[in-house]
Order: C-alpha cells, then sequence, then structure tokens
C-alpha cells in the first residue's frame, strides 16, 4: 500500500474516533436531559442542546416517552455504528482485506445502518402524526431527518458486504486448490 493510501486511512480512522467520541457525548447528554425532563424539568434549558419536551410531558406522558424514546434510542444506535466502524478501522489489513471479520463486520454495519434509517423514517412519521394531533414537538425533528440517507447508505454497506463475503469465498476456495 502507498504512503499516501497509508495516510489517508489513517486519517479516516482519526475522524471515525472523532465523530465516534462526538456521538457518544450527544448520546450521554440526551440521557442527562432524559432524566432532567423526568425528575427536575427546571434545569432543562441548562442542559445540552436544551431538549426541551416538558409541553408534551404535561400534553401526554406516552407521547413524551415515545418521543423522547426514538430520540434516544437514535442516538444510541448512531454512537454504536461508529463504534463498529471505529473496531473495523483496526481490524482491518489493507494489504489482504477480504477476511472473515471483516465481512461480518461490515454486514453489522449495514444492518446498524439500515434499523436506524427505518427507525427514523418510523419516529419521523410517529412525530407528524403527534403534531396533527396537536402535541407541541416543534424541537426533535432535526433527530430524524436523514432518515432516507441511512437506509440508502444500508443498502449500499450491505451490497460491499456481499462483495466482500464472496471475496472470502473466492480467497478460501483459491487457497485450497493451490
Amino acid at each position: 500500500m502507498s504512503k499516501t493510501n497509508n495516510l489517508v486511512f489513517k486519517g479516516l480512522h482519526v475522524v471515525a474516533w472523532i465523530i465516534f467520541v462526538g456521538l457518544c457525548i450527544e448520546a450521554g447528554g440526551l440521557i442527562v436531559n432524559f432524566i432532567y425532563t423526568v425528575f427536575n424539568p427546571d434545569m432543562v434549558q441548562y442542559l445540552y442542546q436544551k431538549l426541551d419536551l416538558t409541553e408534551l410531558y404535561q400534553a401526554s406522558s406516552v407521547a413524551f416517552y415515545s418521543t423522547f424514546s426514538f430520540v434516544l434510542i437514535l442516538s444510541i444506535l448512531k454512537a454504536h455504528l461508529f463504534y463498529l466502524v471505529v473496531m473495523l478501522m483496526h481490524k482491518i489489513d489493507l494489504s489482504n482485506p477480504f477476511n472473515s471479520v471483516v465481512a461480518r463486520q461490515l454486514s453489522q454495519i449495514s444492518y446498524f445502518t439500515l434499523s436506524i434509517g427505518l427507525l427514523s423514517y418510523l419516529a419521523r412519521e410517529v412525530a407528524s402524526n403527534l403534531m396533527h394531533h396537536g402535541y407541541p414537538i416543534d424541537n426533535v425533528g432535526s433527530y430524524w431527518t436523514d432518515s432516507q440517507a441511512f437506509i440508502l447508505m444500508g443498502a449500499v454497506i450491505y451490497i460491499i458486504a456481499t462483495i466482500f463475503r464472496k471475496g472470502v469465498e473466492i480467497q478460501n476456495e483459491n487457497e485450497l486448490t493451490v
């Protein structure tokens, strides 16, 4: 592998770590927001991203818990997705990338990406339905605006994972025949 490719790969590895840490901070902040919203709603205005759903909580606790559950689950899934990406980058050997560990990790990444997209789409539809019924859900739409991108990305990564699995099969078959 050339020196430029190695440098680019290391740079992408650093970027993946930065995104992973940022998503972990976001998930942790949202968990703290959730706890404070339930037990001490007066402090929410000073917390992370000021995600204040106290009006929704007062209007309907079921709508509040379902909306905040979507937000929490999506943020945790995104953090776990980038954990898988970081672990993939640790495990991949660019001189011999076609191995079963990489193929399995790519499959997991595709499943998580697709589930984030589908769950985002479901959350957007539920939020739209709640807004249609008059519930105040103005400030949570940014958590599931990219559902189509995640669905498309999950499909592309699944195709790449399938190619890697086939590459591993061909490589193992070639090793047995030689």
